[in-house]
């Protein structure tokens, strides 16, 4: 990948365990989860640009095939950074496994970030509605990635993905007894969840897949 000098990991969120108390005490299902997976915890990997850029090049193909296309891409530039996007040229973009959708996507992506039109800075006074709206006008990316993001690269506690389909097989199978689960049925069980909605999310994950996720 490449060379620039982005963090892995963040170390774990100061809110994991009050989150993990609460979700113990509100949710006989939690109770039982969360002491099965030990000290792992949420954790989220480079800057804000190379994140969501990943998640573009990432849709629609396999978690391979994804990181085999991102490590050809993040080569192309002296570091992955909106400036240096914009500079490359379509033929090698295309040459790494892009296709030309995904290349306007990574080039309006680079727009926004280059041009001031993303709010980085801000996002710490925003909410979580706010944010989706500013990352939902980037083409390529919905609201799905936008709630990703939240979780995953701002690690805030309390977002509850309706439209992620892992979250709703697993209320399905651990609130259900396996059958079919609607997106209000889904709201039902997260009530007890709130305000740590993106911790018990994790967790429905891992209950899925042990395997952490670093998105």
């Amino acid at each position: 990948m490449n060379s620039s000098p982005t963090p892995l990991a963040s170390p774990t969120p100061e809110y994991w365990e009050e989150a993990c108390r609460h979700l113990a005490r509100k949710d006989r299902v939690m109770k039982r989860l969360i002491p099965q997976f030990g000290d792992a915890c949420l954790q989220s990997r480079g800057d804000a640009f190379t994140t969501l850029a990943r998640s573009i090049v990432g849709q629609q193909i396999s978690v391979k095939a994804a990181q085999t296309v991102w490590d050809r891409f993040a080569k192309l530039p002296r570091r992955v950074s909106p400036a240096h996007v914009l500079k490359l040229k379509v033929d090698d973009m295309q040459v790494a496994g892009l296709s030309a959708r995904k290349i306007e996507y990574l080039v309006d992506l680079a727009l926004h970030f280059d041009s001031g039109a993303i709010h980085v800075e801000a996002w710490k006074a925003m909410t979580d509605d706010e944010i989706i709206a500013e990352l939902v006008g980037i083409r390529g990316i919905g609201r799905w990635t936008a709630e990703m993001f939240l979780i995953f690269h701002l690690m805030r506690p309390n977002v509850l993905p309706l439209d992620d389909v892992g979250l709703l097989n697993g209320i399905s199978r651990n609130y259900f007894s396996g059958d079919p689960v609607s997106r209000s049925d889904a709201r039902e069980v997260a009530a007890a969840w709130t305000p740590f909605c993106s911790v018990a999310t994790w967790y429905i994950w891992r209950s899925l897949d042990p395997v952490p996720v670093a998105y």
